[in-house]
């Protein structure tokens, strides 16, 4: 019989006690598992949405909630700014591309977002079906809300005031779809794309305005407001000299996605720490458990362990046999483990509001190799001196006790 049917086998006649371990050493693996898949697709939601922008421009508030708002759209915007000083900022030597954004309405949930082409180059937008919007009160809508709305274009649809779904309709101004995007996996999967003219007279301004290229008079301008523009530097000596220019001759607010982004990591980077050390104790008191269990294992199994000898078995076969023990039971709770991970991910995806921000458990990366390899050396760790026991153990003793 091969060392892994008797390892199988003695883990079976002890079976609650194996379950015991199993389960320890899942819920080890199970919270290193979530805090590694969560972490890593937070921070490659954040690096898509934030690629191309170097700094957001709003009104004065929370730096934060202006990022969250315009760059992740998943807060309340801090206000509105003048479009004749948003202009005057886009024209400035050292920004190479302003994109602005007029926030405020939602289509079923989905945000509908005011803007100009320039949008559409900064994430490089393609169209899956149709053309991008090119009259007032089109609209082309992100890949995510075509799919869950089944929308096609061609199909109307109605705006509601506010960024909330429930809300009032618009229902003096349809929109009509105009096209659909290829999915990018990012923020602009899940939001609706019109022109900045088509929000402003969807809200009783209805002077005619071409932001892109300027052909409203200046005092027009002046009575108009967006939420933010999303800026691009033309030089790298710009990260310093043009934020506190914003912040400190003009009205409005400048924040970095980076920066700020940062700054949530830190804020939330405690918590992680927290339940890393938790689940690394949880892993330490498995190891234990298993120890132990390995250790009474091979007490009451001396007599068993002599005859196998005694039979021809050799000493380095009796090492592998506990060894093996100690591995499988590993191996069983770190698999479980990593299911209960992406489990419990799927499970938060399915109670998350925002859908653009959601964790998904079919969400895979090669370092669970790792945590798979890491729970293993628990087991062999914690097998090692019992097994080194079974290696050393003096038969002639053994039988003379029984």
């Amino acid at each position: 019989m091969s060392p892994f049917s008797i390892s199988w086998k003695s883990l079976r006649a002890n079976s609650l006690t194996s379950l015991l371990n199993v389960l320890l050493i899942a819920f080890g693996i199970g919270i290193l598992a979530v805090l590694l898949l969560a972490s890593s697709q937070i921070s490659s939601k954040v690096h898509d949405n934030a690629r191309g922008i170097d700094l957001v421009v709003g009104a004065k508030g929370s730096p934060m909630q202006l990022i969250l708002s315009s760059v992740f759209y998943i807060d309340y915007p801090t206000g509105n700014i003048s479009l004749q000083e948003a202009d005057s900022l886009a024209r400035h030597p050292l920004v190479k591309r302003a994109v602005p954004l007029a926030l405020g309405d939602n289509i079923a949930g989905a945000r509908i977002v005011g803007t100009d082409s320039s949008f559409i180059n900064l994430y490089n937008l393609q169209l899956a079906q149709g053309n991008f919007w090119q009259h007032d009160f089109e609209v082309t809508v992100g890949a995510t809300v075509a799919q869950e709305q089944h929308l096609q274009p061609g199909d109307i649809l109605y705006g509601a005031h506010g960024l909330s779904e429930g809300a009032a309709l618009h229902e003096e101004h349809p929109y009509r779809v105009a096209g659909i995007l290829k999915p990018k996996g990012n923020a602009t999967d899940h939001l609706v794309l019109t022109g900045i003219n088509s929000i402003w007279r969807m809200h009783g301004q209805e002077e005619e305005h071409d932001y892109e290229h300027g052909e409203e008079e200046e005092h027009h301008a002046a009575e108009k407001e967006i939420t933010a523009l999303l800026i691009q530097y033309k030089s790298p000596g710009a990260m310093v000299l043009f934020p506190r220019l914003v912040n400190k001759s003009t009205n409005m607010q400048a924040a970095s996605p980076a920066h700020e982004s940062a700054r949530l990591f830190s804020l939330i980077g405690v918590g992680i720490d927290t339940l890393q050390w938790f689940a690394l104790f949880i892993m330490l008191m498995a190891a234990i458990s298993v120890f132990i269990s390995l250790y009474n294992s091979l007490k009451e199994r001396k007599y068993d362990l002599a005859v196998m000898r005694i039979m021809g078995a050799s000493k380095s076969k009796l090492f592998q046999i506990v060894l093996l023990e100690g591995v499988l039971l590993a191996l069983a709770g770190s698999l479980l483990g990593l299911l209960l991970g992406h489990a419990t991910l799927q499970l938060i995806n399915s109670y998350q509001e925002s859908a653009h921000t959601r964790l998904s458990g079919l969400y895979f990366m090669p370092q669970e190799l790792y945590l798979l390899a890491a729970g293993c050396c628990v087991g062999m760790v914690a097998a090692a001196l019992p097994a080194i026991q079974a290696y050393q153990s003096d038969i002639s003793k053994i039988l003379s006790k029984s």
